[in-house]
């Protein structure tokens, strides 16, 4: 691994499942992950949540944050989710395997996405204080995280990226990859290496690698697919049939965290 300076560059937390992330100079750091990030997401009738794996679509709804509300765009129109959820109607939904329990946000709301995604669906919010294990079979102790596919943090390096983007024709944008943290620094994908590390006063582990999907071949500003980069990814990152990139993280301390925090590798 490198000795150069590891540097904390980009935060992104991503509201609502699926839908576009929102570039942070600093966030708080949670049990469940990000401040904000996936306690909401949409769901189908069945219940199952929605993702851009089945619904590129998904990808052309861009969120913003301001102080009492989201802001989520689409083409010409808008609308607004309030950050202070309300006890509406709470049901059980479906992530993966995983039950959890949600609250709907309201009906003006499900209309809204239901018209412009073209399937019935409804926006429900997490709340801080519902369970959700992470897989034991990675994390000896229970720790919790939102509605992410399955650990509260991921963190790439930048010059992973970097590496993979020299191999491809056309270079790819770290939005393919949905991090939390993106760091400046170090070999490319030595990542793959760490154990435990802290960043800024916060103290974090590294649990697994993060396999793709073809979420990652989705391009974030028009919603169309194509082979890359899972493709080039697959002739060097490939192990038991996966593809990885990332690591999967989990916090062991809780606060803020900050662009142009040093990262210090445990030893």
């Amino acid at each position: 691994m490198s000795s150069k300076v590891l540097t904390l560059s980009e935060i992104w937390i991503y509201p609502i499942k699926s839908l576009g992330g929102i570039l942070m100079n600093q966030a708080n750091v949670l049990a469940k992950g990000l401040e904000y990030d996936r306690r909401w997401m949409l769901i189908d009738a069945s219940g199952m949540f929605m993702s851009q794996r089945t619904v590129p679509g998904m990808a052309l709804f861009k969120v913003s944050m301001f102080p009492k509300h989201l802001l989520v765009k689409y083409q010409n129109d808008s609308i607004t989710v309030p950050l202070d959820y309300q006890e509406n109607n709470t049901f059980v939904a479906k992530v993966w395997d995983d039950e959890v329990k949600v609250h709907e946000v309201s009906d003006a709301h499900n209309t809204w996405f239901s018209e412009r995604l073209g399937i019935s669906c409804k926006l429900v919010y997490f709340p801080e204080a519902n369970h959700r294990v992470v897989d034991r079979k990675y994390v000896a102790t229970e720790e919790h995280t939102g509605l992410s596919d399955g650990y509260p943090f991921l963190i790439i390096g930048q010059s992973s990226l970097n590496d993979l983007n020299d191999r491809l024709r056309e270079a790819v944008p770290m939005n393919r990859f949905r991090p939390n943290f993106v760091f400046t620094g170090g070999a490319p994908n030595e990542e793959d290496f760490w154990k435990g590390f802290s960043m800024g006063q916060l103290s974090f582990r590294v649990v697994k690698p993060c396999s793709r999907c073809v979420l990652t071949t989705i391009d974030q500003d028009t919603a169309q697919k194509s082979a890359e980069p899972l493709k080039t990814l697959a002739t060097y990152r490939l192990k038991d049939h996966k593809v990885y990139f990332g690591q999967n993280v989990i916090a062991h301390t809780y606060g803020k965290v900050a662009v142009g925090d040093q990262i210090t590798l445990d030893a």
